[in-house]
């Protein structure tokens, strides 16, 4: 090679190292601010074109030890984990062990009058199915941790029939994987958690994933992050189960598999990842056909494949899934014609992932600000927002309390719990699960009568006035 190409190759070697490190400073501080605001924690990893831009933990794995989080700690991923159920039952295809066109009661007899459910309606939520956790949380024992075979048992002594015709509709619904799940059993003749093991996670060297029902098997797991929630009325967390919460969904549900369970790091997460973009795992086809926009028999698109949420159409297409539960919040996306992967773990319910200014950053596009920072106010000022306001149009109260600097949203009807933290001096920012955009703003009247405002997105979406003190 010629002494000017060395130096141009030289160059261009600096130059995008000297790249990678801006854009890593920049995504650090905008995870670093969310930390801040007590909006993320967890652990992240961004990859673009095969290198890895950041791949940190931000605060702690549990509030005990205080040990921190860090690029290998492990976390529940809850519904993240429908795609690597999706996967097994490709295997079990590829093998000619199933059909997708199969009916469920081929493998789970129990549900005969289920017969025109199809696997391909379990893996596309075209079933129409009833959702388990909402039936079992009216029905069963809060008190006896349900297994995949107590959920089939569960619904064979009912008489529930389907929403819709399968195949017309597309609903989500966590009972569509769970009943794979046990599909995945029962031709195998291994657990679900075996069957991942052996056939997916060993093979890619995901030595930190696993099936883990951790409230019916408890183990001690090195660098294991414990999910969490708020105690109501306070800032200090919680396991869900937690009295000063109450959610025992998590206890009484914790041995059902396949819509949830799997825990990994997103350091395996990537590996994964890579595997399905390069086609070593999946054939070509067989990953064409699993990220496939299909169509209902009513002609709509099912933004759904096979575990894995779909956008973008086929010459744009982006896919990953997002879950929540059990007090943790998991995010992960691949964008193909980008060749960019983005993976959040969080042991928070209410973590937030700040997608758009990701992908801001890595375009070299102008920020819009997706989660502004918390400007400081003095309690006073902030307080003198808290009371009860009434809403015209229907007299549903609003109740704003305060708490340690940030406003407390409920109504007389639901117990929201949302938390607002100052961006201005009469508007105020949510803390909100997933992210999703809130603000309160206040706004004081010509007659003294002060008016709430509920916006998402820019759009005022409620107003409510403040109740007079007697």
């Amino acid at each position: 090679m010629k002494k000017t190409g060395i130096i141009a190759l030289l160059l261009l070697t600096y130059t995008n190292i000297f790249a990678q490190k801006a854009f890593r400073a920049k995504l650090d501080s905008v995870f670093t601010v969310m930390y801040n605001q007590k909006q993320f924690n967890g652990s992240v990893l961004v990859a673009e074109k095969g290198k890895v831009l950041l791949a940190k933990g931000y605060g702690f794995r549990d509030t005990l030890s205080r040990h921190k989080t860090n690029k290998n700690t492990i976390y529940e991923m809850g519904s993240c984990s429908k795609q690597f159920t999706a996967a097994a039952i490709v295997l079990l295809q590829r093998q000619g062990l199933l059909q997708y066109d199969d009916a469920i009661d081929k493998y789970i007899p129990e549900l005969q009058r289920w017969h025109h459910v199809k696997i391909f309606d379990l893996l596309r939520h075209t079933s129409g199915l009833p959702e388990y956790i909402g039936d079992m949380a009216k029905s069963w024992d809060h008190q006896k941790i349900a297994t995949n075979q107590d959920l089939i048992a569960f619904y064979a002594g009912r008489k529930d029939t389907l929403s819709f015709h399968p195949g017309s509709v597309h609903r989500y619904n966590n009972t569509n994987y769970a009943l794979l799940a046990s599909i995945i059993e029962r031709i195998s003749g291994k657990t679900y958690a075996d069957y991942l093991r052996d056939n997916i996670f060993i093979p890619l060297k995901m030595k930190s994933t696993f099936v883990y029902n951790r409230r019916l098997n408890p183990k001690r797991i090195k660098n294991y992050a414990t999910g969490y929630v708020w105690k109501r009325q306070s800032f200090d967390k919680i396991t869900s189960e937690n009295p000063n919460y109450g959610d025992s969904i998590v206890y009484y549900l914790d041995g059902i598999v396949g819509n949830a369970k799997v825990n990994s790091t997103v350091v395996d997460l990537y590996k994964w990842d890579n595997a399905l973009k390069a086609n070593t795992f999946f054939t070509p086809s067989e990953f064409e056909m699993m990220t496939e926009v299909t169509k209902t028999s009513k002609g709509k698109n099912i933004p759904y494949g096979f575990g894995l949420e779909l956008s973008g159409g086929k010459n744009n297409l982006s896919y990953g899934h997002t879950g929540s539960w059990d007090g943790y919040a998991s995010f992960i996306y691949h964008t193909v014609n980008k060749d960019r992967t983005i993976i959040t773990l969080q042991n928070f319910k209410m973590g937030a992932y700040p997608f758009k200014t990701i992908n801001q950053i890595l375009d070299n596009r102008k920020i819009e600000i997706e989660y502004p920072k918390k400007i400081t106010l003095p309690d006073d000022q902030i307080a003198q927002y808290a009371g009860t306001y009434i809403s015209k149009d229907d007299g549903e109260e609003q109740l704003i309390t305060y708490l340690d600097g940030h406003l407390v949203h409920n109504t007389n009807r639901i117990k929201w719990d949302l938390r607002f933290f100052p961006i201005a001096e009469n508007e105020f920012r949510g803390i909100r699960q997933g992210g999703a955009d809130g603000v309160i703003r206040f706004i004081q009247l010509p007659n003294q009568e002060v008016k709430l405002e509920m916006l998402e997105y820019g759009k005022v979406i409620g107003t409510a006035f403040r109740k007079k003190k007697n």
